[in-house]
């Protein structure tokens, strides 16, 4: 095995374990995992399986890389690019902090969580296969055919402990029954094929609609298959990094607003919508911040 280890400032205030969760959603998570101090991931650099590690000392990252062979020459240059998008480390939260300062309901959530950046997926990719496996699903279930796919499709870490999240050439090639084999849906089955096929051929270029306004943007991914309002908008959030996205038809993050707002009822995605207005260039990030306190409400958080 080959490994390198290098530093990397976030831009502050940064708070690794705040960051992680908010990425890894639950404790089930088998993609993004994280022990209490370390995180990991398996990347995978032009074809060999690479285990990062992460660990935060104060206002430094130190980075371990390991390979099972020799890493690539860009291989510190490419784990960098993926920290940064995947944990937010050049996000610069000045002017949101700025804001909530002069807001009373809002200060004490983000002085509670002060430190957390907001996370995206690696790839678009990803992000719509997890949204697609956690439609009309809790996210623990939608977690547990995700952790399923990697276990399954996904290229394992050297030491064979965990498993890369799957590229798209390896499940473009599968039949749909193989996905229903581990629970998922033939609709979803089929949408996470031919969306696979498309990534994998070219067809299919995903990093164009960065380019789109809000509104264009979710035009053009709910005219892929399997993809509605909600799950536009949840890729638009995690995979775009529109911090001012807030998934107005999920029912989970309607319930933990409407708590934070004390309103015993606050569903339908007109109802959001309003109660969102007076921190609209936020509603991003206020999502982020009701997850975690949901996250310490269980327990999860330290």
């Amino acid at each position: 095995m080959s490994r390198i280890t290098f530093v990397v400032h976030p831009t502050p205030p940064f708070r690794l374990d705040l960051t992680v969760w908010t990425a890894r959603r639950r404790s089930g998570n088998a993609v993004d995992r994280w022990d209490g101090h370390v995180y990991r991931r398996v990347l995978v650099l032009h074809g060999t399986p690479v285990e990062i590690a992460v660990e935060q000392a104060g206002s430094r990252l130190h980075v371990c890389a390991i390979g099972a062979g020799r890493l690539p020459a860009d291989a510190r240059l490419r784990v960098t690019s993926m920290l940064e998008r995947t944990l937010g480390l050049r996000v610069d939260l000045t002017g949101f902090y700025r804001f909530a300062r002069r807001d009373r309901k809002l200060r004490p959530l983000v002085e509670r969580f002060r430190g957390v950046k907001p996370p995206r997926f690696p790839s678009l990719f990803e992000a719509l296969l997890n949204a697609f496996a956690c439609q009309q699903f809790s996210i623990e279930v939608g977690l547990e055919l995700l952790n399923r796919l990697a276990r399954t499709y996904g290229i394992a870490s050297p030491d064979g402990s965990a498993h890369a999240f799957p590229h798209p050439k390896a499940l473009g090639s599968l039949r749909i029954d193989s996905l229903k084999r581990l629970g998922f849906s033939r609709a979803k089955s089929l949408a996470m094929i031919e969306l696979a096929r498309g990534v994998a051929s070219g067809r299919l270029d995903l990093e164009r609609f960065t380019g789109l306004d809000d509104d264009a943007a979710v035009a053009a991914l709910c005219a892929l298959r399997g993809v509605g309002r909600w799950t536009a908008e949840y890729v638009l959030l995690r995979g775009f990094g529109r911090l001012q996205i807030f998934p107005g038809d999920d029912v989970g993050a309607q319930n933990a607003l409407g708590r934070w707002l004390g309103r015993t009822s606050l569903s339908g995605y007109d109802v959001v919508e309003r109660a969102l207005a007076p921190w609209r260039p936020w509603a991003g990030l206020i999502y982020f911040h009701l997850l975690l306190t949901g996250l310490a409400e269980a327990g999860e958080l330290a």
